[in-house]
């Protein structure tokens, strides 16, 4: 699998994505999401 890593912005908070080229998929990072949805300062702990 070849990744290629990006920094997407979502609601001025940066997420950590990687493309996928041979599965044609972008896969985000969960802990980043979630920090971004619940503003947690620690999202580890869902």
């Amino acid at each position: 699998m070849q990744e290629n890593s990006k920094l997407q912005l979502f609601e001025n908070q940066l997420i950590r994505t990687a493309w996928d080229e041979d599965g044609e998929e972008w896969y985000f990072s969960i802990v980043d999401v979630v920090a971004v949805l619940t503003e947690s300062k620690n999202p580890t702990a869902y």
